[in-house]
């Protein structure tokens, strides 16, 4: 099997995405990490770059010169990725992309709405060559969950709710680094950082795209300099309804991503923290618990039926998508630069509307 040779941005060895972005690296058995600029200071790019088991000479402290240095190269780089703080990854991005290398970039694709745009505009022609990281829609059953919704199986869609619930940043000597910080975070907070999942896996398995919100940001914490939690009423393309809350302040939610869609003739419901499996219920009163492992989601899975997939095999679903696109294949499912700018326009959008006191807001992108 061709393995495909990858660079990494950021994400040294010890953070948390840069590990599970070469962990499902690793899943797929397609790409060798082969070069990194992991961090600014030739010191501490060395460590991390000889920890990693690259070559001195591909440790870069510049994405720059990384990205000149791998275009030219005939064993170069054929993706880059992108796991840096949310204000580098615009400009990373433009880097790899100018120099002709394929990007897959960490989310939100920038810090206001208006640098996406331009970089959209820059980089059209280029536009299935910028990957975005929606880890949510590599899940097994959001995939066969989407292939229900489209053959019909729920009828028409009357309602879509989804909540992403995280309680990480509700205590009083929490530390959330730059993702609390406007300039390098941007002012989305929960909203860039969560709420752009919980936004894409509604457009995702729905097949709707949400034209109009109305919005509630908050700062529950006073220190927060960026909201902490958010409670949002979307309208849909097809007049469905539905609401998103997504909150890093609610006690005792860990990683609580949970969509439910409501239909003429069934509701279908996903929980992030029990993935392999979708509750369908009918209008008779009958519920099912569906399992992965059914020949339709297994072009979607990983692992065996019975041996539990989860957080990394979606990230790895998406690689493996990624590895068919570079080789030409279709990757019809695989999140590009039009979704990130959906994600982008949605966290205006809700910033827009709450700063109006929920006044009902387009979303245009």
């Amino acid at each position: 099997m061709k393995k495909w040779p990858v660079g990494m941005i950021g994400g040294a060895p010890g953070s948390f995405m840069g590990d599970v972005h070469r962990r499902a690296l690793a899943l797929t058995g397609q790409f060798s990490l082969v070069a990194g600029c992991l961090s600014r200071h030739a010191v501490p790019a060395l460590k991390a770059g000889q920890t990693l088991g690259l070559a001195p000479a591909r440790t870069y402290i510049d994405w720059t010169q990384m990205a000149r240095a791998e275009a030219a190269r005939p064993d170069g780089i054929s993706l880059a990725i992108i796991v840096t703080p949310n204000d580098m990854h615009l400009p990373v991005a433009a880097a790899f992309l100018e120099a002709g290398i394929p990007v897959l970039c960490e989310k939100p694709l920038a810090l206001t709405v208006e640098q996406a745009r331009h970089f959209a505009e820059r980089f059209i022609a280029q536009a299935q060559d910028m990957i975005v990281a929606y880890t949510y829609s590599g899940y097994a059953m959001v995939r066969e969950a989407r292939r229900l919704v489209h053959d019909g199986a729920l009828g028409a869609l009357r309602n879509i709710q989804v909540e992403y619930l995280q309680d990480w940043l509700g205590n009083a000597d929490s530390d959330g680094g730059w993702r609390l910080d406007p300039r390098t975070g941007g002012a989305g907070g929960c909203l860039g950082d969560i709420g752009t999942h919980a936004f894409h896996l509604a457009e995702f398995v729905s097949g709707l795209r949400c034209e109009v919100l109305s919005a509630r940001v908050s700062r529950l914490v006073p220190r927060h300099a960026v909201p902490d939690d958010a409670q949002i009423q979307l309208r849909f393309s097809n007049n469905a309804v539905g609401s998103l809350w997504v909150s890093q302040v609610a006690t005792g939610c860990g990683n609580a991503l949970r969509l439910r869609l409501f239909g003429e003739k069934a509701g279908l419901e996903w929980n992030q923290e029990q993935p392999d499996s979708l509750i369908i219920s009918t209008a008779d009163g009958r519920t099912t618990h569906v399992a992965r492992g059914g020949s339709a989601v297994q072009t979607s899975s990983l692992l065996p039926r019975g041996h539990p997939e989860g957080y990394e095999e979606a990230f790895a679903r998406l690689y493996a998508d990624t590895a068919n696109l570079l080789g030409g294949h279709d990757a019809p499912l695989l999140p590009r630069l039009a979704d990130g700018m959906r994600g982008q326009a949605f966290i205006e959008a809700a910033l827009e509307s709450g700063a109006r006191y929920g006044a009902w807001t387009l979303l245009q992108a």
